[in-house]
C-alpha cells in the first residue's frame, strides 16, 4: 500500500529505500529543472492578513540563515538537521499567514530558498536522499519567488551533486549543466562553484572532455573575483583549497591520480582541523588516489588517521567514503580487476 498524503517525510522515505524507487518526490528532477530553465519567474503571492513582517524580523532571518550556514562546519548532521528544518519550518509559515511588502517578501522568499538548500544539503549528509531532494526542489520555488536566479542554479547544483553520487549520474549531468546555462549573470565565485558541480558530475560519466573544459571554467571564473564584486554569502568557503580538491577528486574519477597527490596534500596541510568532517572526507579521497596509483600501504596509512567523529555525528557520506576506499584496498590486495568502483561522494 503507498503512503498516505499525510505521511512523514521519513515515513515516505522507509517506502523509497524497500521499494527502491522515488514515491514522495513532489517534481521529477529534470523536468523541473527544464521548467526552471526556460520559465518566467512567478509572481510571489502576497498574503494581506495576518502578521505584519518587517524589516527587523527580516534582518534577524538573514543573520540566523548565516549562523546555521556555519555552524555546519563543525556541528554534525544529527544534531543540525532538525534545527534547520524547525527554522524553515517557521520560515515558511511566515511566508503563507504574514503580511509584506514586495521588497520583504522576496527577501523572506531568499530566506526560505537557503535555509532549504542548507537543510538539503545537511539531510543529503545524513544519507536522507528523498528527503533532501525534496528541500532542493522546494526551494527553487522559493528562490524563483525570490527571483534569485543564482539561488536557484545553486539549489539544483546541489541537487545534481547528490543524485552524481547516489542517483542516475546522467540525470545529474543535464542537471548541472543547466543550473550552469540558467544563471549566465551569476558572480565569479557561484559561477565557480556551479561549474565545479559540473565538473564532478562529468567526472563520474568519465567524460574526460567535459570534466576538463568545466575545470578550466572553474580557474577562469575564480580568477575573475574580486574585492568589489558583490557575492552571496552562501559561497563564503570557496576558496583555492576546495576548488584544488575537486579537481583531484576529478583527477582520480578519470584514471590519473598521480595528478592528484600534490593538490590534496597541498589543500589538506592549509585546511582548518576544526572542520573534522571535512579533512576526513579529502583523507578518504588522498587514500583512494594512493589506492589507484598502486601504493596500498600510504592509503592504509591514510585511512589510519582519518578521525570517524564525524560518522558517530551522523555524516552517512564520510561512512560511505571510508566504506568504499577500505573495500577498494581489499580488493586491490586481492588482485581483483582495478574496473569496479564503489559509489563515491
Amino acid at each position: 500500500m503507498m503512503p498516505s498524503t499525510a505521511s512523514t517525510p521519513d515515513v515516505v522515505e522507509r517506502y523509497e529505500q524497500v521499494l527502491g524507487m522515488p514515491i514522495g518526490t513532489p517534481h521529477d528532477p529534470v523536468r523541473l529543472t527544464h521548467e526552471w530553465l526556460i520559465g518566467d519567474p512567478p509572481v510571489p503571492r502576497q498574503l494581506r492578513a495576518g502578521r505584519r513582517i518587517g524589516t527587523g524580523l527580516i534582518e534577524s532571518l538573514e543573520g540566523r540563515v548565516i549562523e546555521l550556514r556555519h555552524l555546519d562546519d563543525t556541528v554534525g548532521s544529527r544534531t543540525l538537521l532538525p534545527v534547520i528544518r524547525a527554522e524553515l519550518d517557521q520560515a515558511e509559515h511566515l511566508a503563507r499567514t504574514g503580511s509584506y511588502t514586495d521588497v520583504l517578501g522576496k527577501r523572506l522568499y531568499t530566506v526560505i530558498g537557503e535555509l532549504a538548500q542548507l537543510a538539503g544539503w545537511v539531510a543529503s549528509d545524513a544519507g536522507h536522499y528523498p528527503d533532501a531532494q525534496r528541500l532542493y526542489l522546494s526551494g527553487v520555488t522559493a528562490a524563483e519567488a525570490a527571483g534569485d536566479r543564482a539561488l536557484g542554479a545553486q539549489l539544483l547544483s546541489s541537487l545534481a551533486y547528490q543524485i552524481t553520487n547516489v542517483g542516475r549520474r546522467e540525470d545529474a549531468l543535464l542537471i548541472a549543466r543547466s543550473a550552469v546555462t540558467g544563471a549566465p549573470d551569476a558572480s565569479p565565485l557561484v559561477r565557480a562553484l556551479l561549474l565545479e558541480r559540473l565538473a564532478w558530475a562529468a567526472a563520474r560519466l568519465r567524460d574526460t572532455d567535459t570534466t576538463r573544459r568545466a575545470l578550466d571554467a572553474v580557474n577562469d571564473a575564480y580568477d575573475q573575483r574580486s574585492d568589489g564584486a558583490a557575492e552571496p554569502e552562501w559561497v563564503y568557503w570557496l576558496n583555492r583549497a576546495e576548488i584544488d580538491v575537486m579537481a583531484a577528486r576529478c583527477l582520480i574519477e578519470l584514471g590519473t591520480p598521480a595528478a592528484a597527490e600534490p593538490l590534496l596534500t597541498r589543500a589538506l596541510a592549509a585546511y582548518n582541523p576544526d572542520h573534522a568532517r571535512e579533512v576526513a572526507l579529502y583523507q578518504t579521497w588522498l587514500a583512494e588516489g594512493h589506492v589507484r596509483a598502486g601504493d596500498l600501504d600510504a592509503a592504509r596509512e591514510v585511512l589510519a588517521r582519518i578521525d570517524t567523529t564525524a560518522i558517530d555525528a551522523g555524516s552517512s557520506r564520510l561512512q560511505r567514503r571510508v566504506t568504499a576506499v577500505d573495500r577498494l584496498i581489499d580488493r586491490r590486495a586481492q588482485k581483483k580487476p582495478a574496473t569496479s568502483r564503489q559509489p563515491t561522494e
